[in-house]
């Protein structure tokens, strides 16, 4: 009976507990719904509505003049909103804008395209990607004018959902020097170093948050607009740029080396018009730019003889030395307490001037000069390696500079050998900008300038900030000193270790450089070699540097493999330059002078001879404004043809001046070598002739 009593009571707690819980349940909902139903609301909709960043549009980088080396590009990937499309729009528009979507992209048929919008707009989804893949804006601009889709984002539900790339317009052209930023912001080069300019200020818009985590834009008056980057406006000359490179990367693939970099700077501005590193691709085939060797910490190795510019700057503003006294080489061998210093000539050069000894870059001459005048006193000479600016770094635009290493008399490191062995370039380390910065100054009599990659920041004709061409040392040396110089590097190119490139159309001055390569503390048999000075001589505007890194193959010399391409870049840059080649005003015609006998014309782009006819009021019309013209002229007449360059064979060049052959030919890949001045006059290959791979081909300009 007992049993049963509590089994019933027990029975009736669990009703009460379940009536006042059903009672409990109401209430609650009432007082969420009636009293806090404005704090939940309001989380709803900070949940389901948020105010995100939208990215500003990055600036555009630009060479000298004017091309463009980066750029933002929009892309958009397509997404609908099904639900906002009225019903006679969509029964009308709905299997055509799936035909048109299938025939896009390729990757549905246009059943399945009509099932998929049609199931979102039954479902109300209100953001439905129609596809993953990003188009273009002109395609963009297409779609737009499709069924449905014309109507609008407000009355068709299309939304564009913007994405920027960055494109680059000459591919991996100074790519390392117009950089690179990852979405941490680290990055490289220009894109790097000028980030603050270029990135603009991001904006702020309302977004929806819909199924799947997808947050769909939304209009909002209280959207705040990005402010677009800043363009950045560079020193970079694109016709320079690629002709180094071209020669850089031929040179190394013959030599199979390492890496390799090229610097080619304005004399009295220091603004570099060209920067190549191309190291060799981890496959072991092909070279690309993947680290600024020119710049970088890596970069900075021992320079060997390109040092002993620094040497002879110090002796000679000693006064200790001039360059026409005699110096005793002996065999080539000379001991320094218990290391012996080697001429690369065997059996050495007995007794030779000191000019000779700079001109052939012996090492025991040099050494054994800076050991006699500064062994004494070797922070007096290690003094004009901070008085050139070679000491510390020059703190440029572009981040990454190396710093460079120099031993310091007094030091545990510092032993008696050391200042000769510095003197020809060891035991130190300094990159080929700082090297470069030196001869630079050598060559504007003296006057140290800062390099310069960036000469302005702004938008349009509008400049926030400019970079004048710095003076980073006023005097390096005295005005006798820095002549005593040029002349000394004038002669390495006449009669000393660089007279393979001395040539009868300009003056090269210049200094050979060969080290040997410090491995696990031991000098090994590879070297990095180099090549640095000016031109033309007499009147110098470009500076250049060429080092190539562990070339292998005979005579692995800074003469044999370095001067080369510094010769052929120069080579090119002169015939392009016009101020270094003005033309001659006898043989120009105009409109005033021109007599009944027709000017002779040349082989050109068909828009360009169109702009020279109607300068001289020539009635003639090319053929076509975007193919090359061949031009046959006689007395009273012009015969103009298209000449085909797109065959894959060789191409007639003949008329065309050195700058336009040199772009059609090397685009096919062919090696080109040419001689004389003006236009071609002779081709080796005939016109029509089948292309083979390596082809070269030799021109004869008149």
């Amino acid at each position: 009976m007992n049993i049963k009593r509590s089994i019933v009571l027990r029975v009736r707690v669990i009703f009460i507990l379940v009536a006042l819980a059903a009672c409990a349940i109401p209430y609650k909902i009432a007082v969420v719904q009636l009293k806090e139903g404005e704090k939940w609301k309001a989380k709803a909709e900070q949940v389901n509505f948020q105010y995100r960043e939208v990215p500003a549009t990055r600036g555009n980088i630009y060479a000298a003049d004017g091309s463009l080396l980066a750029t933002s590009l929009p892309f958009y990937r397509v997404a609908i909103d099904p639900t906002v499309v009225k019903d006679v729009k969509f029964k009308n528009g709905i299997d055509s804008l799936s035909r048109l979507l299938s025939s896009f992209y390729k990757d549905k048929s246009a059943t399945a395209y009509r099932r998929m919008i049609q199931d979102a707009r039954t479902e109300k989804k209100r953001f439905l990607v129609l596809n993953r893949t990003q188009i273009g804006f002109q395609e963009m601009q297409l779609m737009s004018k499709w069924p449905i889709f014309r109507e609008g984002r407000a009355g068709g539900g299309v939304i564009f959902e913007k994405v920027e790339k960055r494109y680059r317009p000459f591919n991996s052209l100074a790519s390392r020097t117009v950089g690179f930023l990852n979405e941490d912001e680290n990055g490289a080069g220009i894109e790097y170093s000028f980030n603050n300019y270029l990135k603009g200020t991001d904006g702020k818009a309302l977004f929806q948050r819909l199924s799947g985590n997808v947050w769909k834009p939304m209009f909002d008056a209280d959207d705040i607009k990005p402010e677009n980057g800043y363009d950045v406006f560079t020193t970079l000359d694109v016709n320079i740029q690629d002709i180094a490179e071209t020669a850089l990367r031929r040179q190394l693939t013959d030599r199979d080396a390492a890496f390799g970099s090229v610097i080619v700077m304005e004399v009295k501005t220091g603004h570099v018009k060209a920067i190549s590193n191309l190291q060799k691709n981890k496959s072991g085939v092909g070279y690309s730019e993947s680290y600024n060797y020119a710049v970088g910490d890596i970069g900075s190795v021992e320079p060997g003889s390109t040092f002993k510019l620094v040497s002879m700057l110090a002796l000679l503003e000693e006064n200790k030395v001039t360059p026409n006294e005699l110096i005793e080489t002996g065999n080539g061998a000379h001991r320094f307490y218990n290391q012996t210093m080697y001429d690369a000539k065997y059996g050495g050069y007995g007794t030779i001037t000191i000019r000779e000894a700079f001109e052939k870059s012996s090492n025991v001459a040099i050494s054994k000069l800076v050991d006699m005048h500064f062994g004494s006193s070797p922070s007096k000479f290690m003094g004009y390696v901070e008085k050139v600016g070679l000491a510390e770094p020059m703190n440029l635009q572009i981040s990454g500079e190396g710093k460079p290493f120099f031993k310091k008399p007094g030091a545990k490191n510092w032993y008696g050998t050391s200042l000769p062995w510095i003197s020809i370039g060891y035991e130190s380390k300094v990159n080929p900008i700082h090297t470069l910065a030196l001869y630079n100054a050598v060559a504007n009599n003296g006057v140290m300038m800062k390099p310069l990659f960036v000469k302005a920041v702004g938008s349009g004709n509008q400049m926030v900030e400019t970079f004048e061409p710095t003076v980073y040392r006023k005097q390096i040396a005295s005005e006798k000193t820095i002549k005593q110089l040029q002349a000394l590097l004038l002669g390495v190119v006449e009669t000393g270790t660089a007279k393979n490139i001395k040539n009868d159309n300009y003056k090269i001055a210049g200094k050979t450089g060969t080290a040997q390569k410090l491995v696990n503390g031991k000098y090994t048999e590879t070297y990095y070699t180099s090549f640095a000075g000016y031109f033309p001589a007499d009147r110098p505007k470009y500076s250049m540097i060429v080092v190539i890194d562990s070339p292998t193959g005979l005579a692995a010399y800074g003469g044999d493999v370095s001067a080369p391409v510094f010769k052929e870049i120069a080579d090119r840059i002169y015939a392009l330059d016009m101020e270094l080649n003005p033309v001659d005003q006898t043989k120009i015609f105009t409109a005033e002078n021109l007599t009944s006998k027709l000017p002779e014309v040349g082989t050109g782009k068909g828009e360009e001879l169109q702009g020279i006819f109607e300068q001289l009021g020539i009635s003639a019309k090319t053929p076509s404004a975007e193919d090359w013209i061949s031009v046959a002229v006689t007395d009273d007449k012009i015969n103009l043809k298209i000449n085909d360059t797109e065959k894959p064979v060789v191409p007639d060049v003949s008329g065309m001046p050195l700058r336009d052959a040199l772009f059609i030919l090397e685009n096919k890949g062919i090696k080109v070598n040419y001689n004389g001045r003006g236009r071609v006059i002779e081709q080796s290959i005939m016109p029509g002739t089948q292309l083979t791979p390596n082809t070269t081909i030799n021109l004869v300009l008149g």
